[in-house]
């Protein structure tokens, strides 16, 4: 194989790469389940799919292995102090995570933001180990949309796009 890369020097060059802020959320027999992710992106228009990279040390991860099923909501600009809590910030951990925010079940009763800019309900159709994380193939099975801007994260500060 090639020469190694330092992993600091790949998280600062990734830090680069603006990405669109989400919230990844399972259903459990313990309760709802959800951590921040902008490791998310589409695979195929037929059948409609998504692809997620989640941490395999998670409490998520172990449930949408255990449930098969996941929830990707792109998160609306204002919504840092959403992000933060589901990525750990104030120690909150499992359903505490979900006292902020307006969220509602949807047809399959797994979690989403009543106000995110586009929320998908996913069925795992593949799932494989890559060092720490576990990636999730998901076939979409509904989809909800609402106008507004979504938020964005580089450089390890939210952002927004400014019109043209």
């Amino acid at each position: 194989m090639g020469m190694s890369v330092d992993p600091g020097q790949f998280r600062s060059a990734m830090a680069r790469f603006p990405g669109a802020v989400t919230i990844i959320t399972t259903l459990t027999p313990q309760g709802r389940r959800g951590i921040t992710a902008t490791a998310v992106c589409s695979v195929t228009a037929d059948p409609p799919s998504l692809l997620i990279c989640v941490n395999r040390a998670t409490g998520t991860c172990q449930g949408i292995l255990e449930s098969g099923r996941f929830a990707v909501n792109l998160l609306p600009d204002p919504s840092g102090d959403v992000a933060m809590r589901f990525a750990g910030a104030g120690g909150a951990t499992g359903e505490d995570k979900f006292a902020l925010g307006d969220w509602r079940d949807d047809a399959s009763g797994l979690p989403v933001l009543a106000d995110a800019r586009v929320a998908f309900s996913c069925e795992v159709a593949e799932s494989l180990t890559a060092g720490t994380h576990q990636v999730f193939i998901g076939q979409i099975t509904d989809i909800s949309e609402a106008e507004g801007a979504a938020l964005l994260y580089e450089q390890s500060r939210f952002h927004r796009l400014a019109p043209l």
